[in-house]
């Protein structure tokens, strides 16, 4: 009777020894392809930094609060939903990041989730929202929206905070997608094509003297506003130079605007002029180059409702709209659209 009470009291300790909760994450897992030696794993209250050894192997602990964290390896980035106790294992290939990303061990199934959900959402959303009109774009919207959210709602076994976060940021990047390429399929109505386009009349020109919209008449007229510090702009110039180059003999004038002023170099417009004629010197740009004189309250800026760039505008030899808000010069598009013109 004894032993068979010493027994049962052993059992009852392992059970309880077992059932006491780790008050910790075990994060493990391995990176094909890494792009760094280290990951870091963070939200607004947390941060972690863990070392990504030789092999793309990685692991560590993390004492967290039950939620959401970014996760990023120095060049992507993916979320991960943790909570003390998960013992989690995580493997990906950079070369296909998102498409990769596999989740084993406790938490797998709230985790495999969001990578899954991640993933649709950016396949579901993604499309040529910038070619459409008002009316258009809300009925894309909408059954993109549909979609998504009959994906979540299919979700079983799914942690209720992840499930209700989903359903918030589908509506916040559905809001941010109708403001965004709504007010592109706005600006197309107040610029409809074959209207009469906004001019500039004699910006300086990098080469000397001035450039007028109507200097260029009888061309085609490809405008790119941009300044010396929009990094936007800056990824775009090989590309327009490529342009620039395979149509030099073309019916077609690429004119970039530059719209430096005061405000982005220290209080001083003979700071921000030197910085034009500095950055088009040193950059060797090409093209027709020409500096607004009031920056963003130049009237050919004004006129065409600009309040981000890099912004890009085509207007034809008749001096009227094309596009005003033409495809960037790394958009395949824009040779679509300049093959058919020109």
């Amino acid at each position: 009777m004894k032993q068979l009470i010493m027994l049962l009291c052993a059992v009852l300790l392992v059970s309880c020894q077992e059932e006491t909760p780790k008050d910790h994450v075990v994060l493990t897992g391995k990176i094909t392809n890494p792009n760094s030696d280290e990951i870091r794993v963070y939200n607004k209250t947390y941060s972690k930094t863990i070392k990504v050894n030789e092999d793309g192997t990685f692991s560590d602990t993390l004492k967290v609060e039950k939620g959401k964290y970014s996760f990023y390896d120095g060049n992507e980035g993916t979320t991960l939903f943790l909570e003390n106790g998960y013992d989690l294992n995580m493997t990906l290939d950079t070369e296909m990041f998102d498409e990769t990303i596999v989740y084993t061990g406790s938490g797998a199934e709230n985790n495999n989730f969001l990578a899954k959900e991640s993933l649709f959402m950016e396949q579901t959303l993604d499309g040529d929202y910038d070619i459409l009109t008002s009316a258009e774009l809300g009925v894309a919207l909408r059954d993109a929206k549909d979609k998504i959210t009959e994906f979540i709602n299919k979700a079983e076994g799914i942690d209720t905070m992840i499930t209700n976060s989903s359903h918030d940021r589908l509506d916040a990047t559905i809001q941010s997608y109708q403001r965004y390429y709504g007010g592109i399929a706005k600006l197309r109505e107040e610029f409809p094509k074959g209207s009469p386009s906004p001019s500039f009349e004699g910006y300086e020109n990098f080469n000397g003297g001035a450039t007028s919209l109507g200097d260029l008449k009888g061309k085609y007229v490809y405008v790119d506003v941009w300044a010396t510090w929009c990094g936007p702009c800056k990824v775009e110039i090989p590309h327009l130079k490529e342009l620039e180059a395979e149509y030099h003999d073309k019916n077609i004038a690429f004119v970039s605007m530059s719209i430096d002023d005061d405000k982005r170099h220290k209080g001083s417009w003979e700071n921000a002029h030197k910085a034009w004629k500095k950055f088009v010197e040193e950059k060797e740009l090409t093209g027709i180059q020409i500096y607004a004189p009031e920056g963003w309250e130049s009237d050919f800026i004004k006129a065409y409702k600009i309040n981000g760039i890099p912004r890009f505008i085509l207007i034809d030899p008749d001096g009227k709209v094309v596009d005003p808000n033409a495809p960037r010069p790394s958009n395949p598009r824009l040779k679509e659209m300049l093959e058919s013109l020109i």
